[in-house]
């Protein structure tokens, strides 16, 4: 997966973030005439100039971004959840399927690229904005740098999942989609999806308030080694709002490689297997129920596995739905008594 290796997740932390923001409030004016999106444009636009700094880079926006190209998934669907379909000009690599509410407006992009686009063909869409959701959505080898877009003319917006410095990844995700909205001027779409993203959370914690933590190993891939949920990133926030407990919350990155003696010695007492990719969860499955040495392992043993979209354990807005989804098979006694006459 080159898009979240260790080396340049690594180098993604490093980056500095400032998540505050200035500018004027947002206003409720009537939107331009023509658009569909319900945005106004240019110098009739409410709220700007907005100035945003993003994983180091200040941006200030005299009016919102029209021509969009998002990168990755999880940042597509912020978009979209926004109700910001038809600023997009092109999209690129999925790692499953978008959720079916966004479906019919997700197919109305183009798809530049099933992974990341070259340079050239993010010129080809003429971008004035492009968002990335993975550090290695703007790699410099490749040419696609902040930087080099920047001299092309293209502004650009970083997830702040591998650069947020603070250890609360969820507020992390309240400020992604809060400037996001800033930038687009649906600064109110933002502020009511955060507002049921938070009731959703505070639901969701009531229901577990009895329970007791799982230990759980998340795995996400490999066989010399396990790809896993380390204890930054909205990964880890996840299963612990969840009610469970990372076995690998040591592990100071987002995504990590730990060894299967460490699996083992750290007992987890369920595996979270995150599906998406030509690996099937079958596959995975498998790969763990047939290893001898993970044959004593209490989750292995009982065969107790719970299953997530990768899309729903990253800086999105899938998590705090993701959230309850994981605490149910987790904890499927605390679900029913909740939904219980």
């Amino acid at each position: 997966m080159p898009r979240r290796t260790p080396a340049l997740i690594a180098a993604a932390v490093l980056l500095p973030l400032a998540l505050t923001a200035c500018s004027t409030p947002a206003g409720d004016d009537a939107p331009d005439a023509g658009r569909t999106d319900g945005r106004k444009t240019g110098a009739n636009s409410d709220g700007f100039p907005y100035t945003v700094t993003n994983c180091g880079v200040t941006t200030t926006y005299q009016a919102p971004p029209e021509r969009v190209v998002t990168m990755n998934q999880h940042v597509t669907e912020i978009m979209l959840e926004l109700g910001l379909a038809d600023s997009l000009v092109g999209t690129a690599y999925l790692d499953d399927r978008v959720l079916p509410k966004y479906a019919k407006d997700y197919a109305s992009v183009p798809v530049l690229a099933k992974e990341y686009p070259s340079y050239e063909q993010l010129l080809a869409a003429n971008p004035d904005f492009v968002y990335g959701g993975y550090a290695t959505a703007f790699a410099a080898g490749d040419g696609r740098s902040r930087e080099a877009l920047e001299k092309s003319g293209i502004e650009t917006r970083l997830n702040t999942e591998y650069c947020a410095e603070d250890d609360t990844p969820m507020d992390t995700l309240y400020q992604e989609v809060r400037e996001v909205g800033r930038t687009f001027g649906v600064a109110d779409r933002a502020e009511a999806w955060i507002e049921r993203a938070e009731a959703e959370n505070a639901a969701t914690a009531k229901r577990l308030a009895n329970v007791d933590p799982v230990p759980v190993f998340a795995y996400d891939s490999g066989d010399r080694t396990a790809f896993t949920a380390g204890g930054k990133g909205i990964g880890n926030e996840l299963i612990e709002r969840a009610g469970g407990t990372n076995v690998f919350a040591d592990l100071d990155k987002t995504f990590g490689d730990a060894s299967w003696e460490n699996v083992v010695a750290r007992k987890p007492e369920a595996v979270v297997i995150y599906d998406y990719g030509s690996t099937t969860v079958a596959q995975k499955k498998k790969r763990l129920l047939t290893d001898p040495a993970l044959a004593d392992v209490p989750a292995i043993r009982n065969k107790r596995f719970a299953v997530l979209p990768l899309s729903d354990a990253v800086l999105g807005v899938r998590v705090p739905a993701a959230v309850g989804r994981l605490a149910a098979q987790l904890h499927p006694a605390a679900e029913t008594a909740a939904t219980a006459p």
